[in-house]
C-alpha cells in the first residue's frame, strides 16, 4: 500500500475544500447505510454490465455476490457501478460501432470515481475489448472476470451450441434440407443457458485472450457460466483485486508488446476469431503498441492450431474447461511464450505455468505439440493489390482447395444489394465465382458488420455448393466457417480497392503467396477510382458524427483516433 488517498477519500469532488469535500461524501455514502468504519477501507469498483439486452449476462448478479463476497472477505469495500453493456444481436447496426463508446464508459468512470482496482465485468463480445481498452487507459489496477461459455442444448441426440450450429442449421434450411418446423424446433435448444456462445466464438476466443495476455485469474476463461467454479472464481477475483491495491500491476503494465505476442500464439493455437485481430489491435494501440500483420503470419507459420471446438474442430467450450483449459494449452505451447510477462497474480506467466502444471489433459480437445490439428496457426493475413493495408482469412475453418484460386467477380455493393440479390434466381452466378461485398468496412454507414459471411446464393446452395470464395471489408462471426477474406483494407468507403471492384473482374487467392489481387490494369483502376463517387454522408449529429469523425482502419482495431496515447 501507499501513502496517497485510498477508498473514497480518493477523487475527491472539487468544491475547493478538500475537507469539505470528503465530509460531504461520507455523508451521502452513509445514507446508503455504510457505516463510518466500512467506509475506511479501500474500495474495489466492479464494472457491473447486466441488460435487458444482454442475454449472456443475466446470470450477472449472483456473479456480483461472490466478487463482493470476495471484496470484503480480502478487507476492500465493494461498489458497483453500471457501464454500457453490448448485447451482440440486439445492436443495429453492429455491436463494433459502440465498442468505442463501452470503452470510453469505462475508462471515464474507473478514472472519475473513488475506486482503488477495478472488477471488470464482462463477457459478451465486444465487452471484453471494450473493458481491456477502458482499462488500459485508465491507469487503474484491474482484473477480468468473464460471463463464462454457456452449456449445450441437445436436438435429435445431436449436441448444440450458439452459434455455429445455428450457421450449420440455417445453411441447410436455406438449401431446403431441414423444414420450417425444424428450424423453429433448433431456434429454441442453441441458446438455453444463461453465457456467452458455447462454442470457440469471438467471446469465447476473448476471454482466452485476456487470460494470455495476465489480465485475468489463472484457469478462469474457460469455466461455463452456469458452473458453480464460475462463482468460486468471481469470489477470488474480488479478493485478488484487494490484493492488486497500491501495486503496479496497472493494465498499461501489463499488456505489453510481449504479452500481446503470447496472446495472438494463443488466438493461433485455439483456432480462434479473426475478431480478435482487430480488438487485440486496439488493446495493444491504447498502450501505444501495434500489431503488424506480417508478424502475425510468421507467429501463424510457427503455431500449430491444437483445439479442437467449433468452428474448427468439434468440441465445446464445456469441454475445453473439462479437458484442461487455457492452461493447458499455455504448458503446450510454453516454449514459444514470453515466461516473463507479468500478470495480475503478481507473478510472471513462467511462474504461473510452474507450479500450474496440471494432472490431466484430455488429449481429444487439447492436442499435444507432437500431434496438433493442423501444423500452422488458424489465422493468415493476406496482402496484394486488392488489400494493400492487409486481409485475414480464418484458413483453419477454411476450405483448404480453394486456397489457391482464381475466380470471375460477383459484386454487392452494399448489404442492400446484398439481401435484395443474393437468391435471385435469375443472379449470374457459378460455384467458381468469388463473391464480393462493398461498402461493409468501419468507414460506411453499415460500420463493419459480421457480414463478410456471405450466404451461398440459394441457387447454388440448393445445388449442393457448401462454400465458395468470398472477400469483404466487414467482418465475420467467430462461430463463422467458410473460405472467407475478411477485414480488407483500407476498405471501399474510404477509397480503397476494394471499392473499384466490377462484376466479371477475376480475382486472385494464393494462400501459399499470402496474396489476395484484383487483376485489372492498373490504367484502368486509376480510371475507376477517378469516377468514384463518396460511399457515404457525414452524419448530423451525436455518437454517429463522432464515429464518422475519428474512427481508424481495421488495422489499428477500429478505436478512435482521439483515445490513442499521444
Amino acid at each position: 500500500m501507499n501513502d496517497k488517498p485510498t477508498g473514497i477519500a480518493n477523487n475527491l469532488t472539487n468544491y475547493g475544500d478538500r475537507d469539505f469535500s470528503l465530509f460531504l461524501r461520507r455523508s451521502f455514502a452513509q445514507s446508503m447505510g455504510y457505516s463510518r468504519e466500512i467506509l475506511k477501507r479501500p474500495v474495489v469498483g466492479i464494472a457491473y454490465t447486466p441488460s435487458g439486452f444482454n442475454n449472456c449476462h443475466r446470470h450477472f448478479p449472483e456473479m456480483l455476490d461472490a466478487v463482493k463476497r470476495g471484496v470484503l472477505t480480502a478487507g476492500g469495500l465493494p461498489m458497483e457501478f453500471p457501464t454500457v453493456s453490448l448485447g451482440e444481436v440486439f445492436l443495429n447496426p453492429t455491436s463494433l460501432k459502440f465498442r468505442n463508446l463501452m470503452s470510453m464508459d469505462t475508462e471515464e468512470m474507473v478514472r472519475a470515481q473513488p475506486m482503488d482496482a477495478v472488477v471488470l465485468m464482462g463477457g459478451c463480445d465486444k465487452t471484453v475489448p471494450a473493458q481491456l481498452m477502458g482499462a488500459v487507459s485508465a491507469g487503474r489496477p484491474a482484473i477480468t472476470l468473464v460471463a463464462g461459455p454457456m452449456m449445450t442444448g441437445r436436438h435429435h441426440g445431436e449436441r448444440l451450441g450458439a452459434c455455429t450450429d445455428c450457421r450449420r442449421f440455417w445453411a441447410q434450411y436455406r438449401a431446403g434440407k431441414v423444414s420450417d418446423g425444424e428450424i423453429h424446433d433448433v431456434e429454441s435448444k442453441l441458446a438455453t443457458t444463461a453465457g456467452t456462445c458455447a462454442v470457440m466464438g469471438t467471446a469465447s476466443t476473448m476471454a482466452c485472450l485476456a487470460e494470455a495476455l495476465g489480465m485475468m485469474l489463472p484457469g478462469t476463461a474457460a469455466i461455463p457460466a452456469v458452473h458453480a467454479d464460475r462463482l468460486r472464481a468471481a469470489e477470488v477475483t474480488g479478493a485478488t483485486a484487494v490484493r492488486m491495491i497500491g501495486t503496479q500491476l496497472t493494465p498499461e503494465r501489463i499488456v505489453n508488446a510481449k504479452s500481446i505476442e503470447n496472446a495472438l500464439r494463443v488466438l493461433l493455437a485455439i483456432g480462434g476469431s479473426t475478431n480478435a485481430v482487430i480488438h487485440l489491435a486496439a488493446i495493444a494501440g491504447r498502450a501505444g503498441h501495434a500489431i503488424s500483420l506480417e508478424r502475425l503470419n510468421e507467429l501463424s507459420d510457427t503455431t500449430p492450431v491444437l483445439v479442437n471446438l467449433k468452428p474448427v474442430g468439434n468440441g465445446y467450450m464445456e469441454d475445453f474447461y473439462a479437458g484442461g483449459g487455457v492452461g493447458a494449452l499455455l504448458r503446450e505451447l510454453k516454449d514459444l511464450l514470453h515466461l516473463d510477462c507479468m500478470t495480475v497474480t503478481g507473478e510472471t506467466l513462467g511462474e504461473r505455468l510452474a507450479y500450474d502444471s496440471g494432472d490431466w489433459i484430455d488429449r481429444s480437445v487439447i492436442a499435444a505439440r507432437a500431434t496438433p490439428l493442423e501444423p500452422q496457426g488458424g489465422l493468415v493475413a493476406l496482402f496484394g493489390n486488392l488489400a494493400p493495408g492487409g486481409a485475414i482469412l480464418k484458413r483453419s475453418a477454411a476450405d483448404a482447395t480453394l486456397f489457391e484460386h482464381e475466380g470471375r467477380a460477383v459484386v454487392f455493393t452494399s448489404l442492400d444489394d446484398l439481401a435484395a440479390r443474393m437468391d435471385d434466381p435469375a443472379l449470374d452466378v457459378g460455384p467458381h465465382d468469388i463473391l464480393v461485398l462493398q461498402n461493409a468496412g468501419p468507414h460506411s454507414a453499415s460500420a463493419m458488420p459480421e457480414a463478410g459471411y456471405l450466404p451461398i446464393p440459394k441457387k447454388l446452395a440448393t445445388k449442393g455448393v457448401k462454400d465458395m470464395v468470398r472477400v469483404s471489408d466487414a467482418r465475420m462471426s467467430g462461430t463463422a466457417f467458410g473460405t472467407i477474406v475478411l477485414h480488407v483494407t483500407p476498405d471501399s468507403a474510404s477509397g480503397g480497392p476494394l471499392g473499384l471492384v466490377r462484376n466479371g473482374d477475376h480475382i486472385r487467392l494464393s494462400v501459399k503467396e499470402r496474396r489476395i489481387d484484383l487483376l485489372v490494369d492498373e490504367d484502368e483502376l486509376k480510371r475507376r477510382a477517378a469516377e468514384a463517387k463518396p460511399a457515404v454522408m457525414m452524419p448530423a449529429r451525436g455518437y454517429a458524427r463522432l464515429y464518422a469523425q475519428e474512427i481508424l482502419g481495421a488495422d489499428e482495431g477500429c478505436d478512435f483516433a482521439f483515445l490513442k496515447p499521444r
